[in-house]
């Protein structure tokens, strides 16, 4: 099997890079030159890289159908962080850029689509997420995410192309971007430091990193996993309680500063996935506990603190 990942330096796709080795498959990734490839550093080697843009598909087209991928896993994203929400290269950055890559795609014999969306296309819901819940994003990212979705299910119908997508909610783990809040919080904890948090009532919804990946793989290989589907552990815990529990396994003196950092005007408080549609149609279930997984990822950025 031959699959196409995009976004495969990114964390998330790293790890989904590394399982599509782990089962043979044949895999090729789309990596922009100026990216710093070191989450899959040790397994360059087995990779087909196909230097590329999103936003500049013209210029790689001719390698992707050279490579004419059977599946494509399309997780690249400009403009992911909360900076970048309201950003105008949202659209311009991403929806033609994708639309690009499955014409291109479909041309050259791929049988299943796969992409990552985003909880922000239900824009401010707080609750239990189910598919079934009417989508108003309030961002243009999730404005965009969900443009994106809608369009590629239509031409997924037209070309006869299987299609899922994933609305994922959040993830962490070992090799995340230190501006998310939890590598935040263990980085800063481990130099010693105080961290400058909201006052902690969020309840949210996290899956370790392996356990996506290991979504994302499923649902590409079932024919029954087609269409839109939520990605999240399915249980939600309050930020408060994930912060003090990296504290506790770090050190357990070291003061936490919540209420630092008011809560945002559009604060969502209650953010957790219904994923039992996605188990149904998969027989995926998260493995990893998030007390398992906080206690991997804080024993990683212990080892790996001087990359950041």
């Amino acid at each position: 099997m031959r699959c196409f990942v995009t976004g495969g330096t990114g964390h998330i796709g790293s790890y989904l890079v590394r399982l599509l080795l782990e089962q043979g498959y044949q895999v090729a990734a789309l990596i922009r030159p100026t990216s710093d490839p070191w989450r899959i550093k040790d397994v360059l080697n087995r990779l087909q890289i196909i230097p590329g843009d999103l936003a500049a598909m013209e210029e790689a087209a001719a390698s992707v159908r050279s490579f004419a991928p059977e599946m494509v896993f399309h997780l690249g994203w400009y403009g992911v962080g909360s900076s970048h929400r309201n950003d105008p290269a949202q659209v311009t950055q991403n929806l033609a850029g994708t639309l690009k890559l499955l014409q291109l795609a479909s041309e050259s014999g791929c049988q299943r689509w796969i992409c990552l969306g985003s909880q922000a296309e239900y824009g401010l819901c707080d609750g239990v997420l189910t598919e079934e819940l009417p989508v108003r994003p309030v961002t243009l990212y999730g404005a965009t995410k969900l443009s994106v979705g809608l369009l590629s299910q239509k031409l997924c119908e037209t070309y006869n192309v299987g299609f899922t997508w994933l609305r994922l909610l959040a993830t962490y783990g070992p090799m995340d971007d230190q501006q998310h809040m939890i590598p935040y919080v263990i980085l800063t904890l481990l130099r010693g430091q105080s961290p400058a948090l909201s006052p902690g009532e969020q309840r949210w919804d996290y899956l370790y990193v392996e356990d996506a990946a290991r979504a994302i793989w499923q649902a590409a290989t079932m024919p029954a996993a087609q269409g839109v589907f939520n990605l999240g552990s399915g249980e939600a815990a309050t930020v408060k309680s994930i912060v003090e529990r990296i504290r506790d396994m770090i050190d357990p003196s070291l003061m936490l500063d919540f209420g630092a950092v008011p809560y945002r005007p559009d604060q969502v408080m209650c953010l957790q996935a219904d994923i039992s549609r996605l188990q149904q149609a998969t027989g995926w279930a998260p493995q990893v506990s998030l007390d398992e997984g906080l206690k991997r990822t804080v024993e990683w950025y212990r080892e790996n603190c001087g990359r950041y």
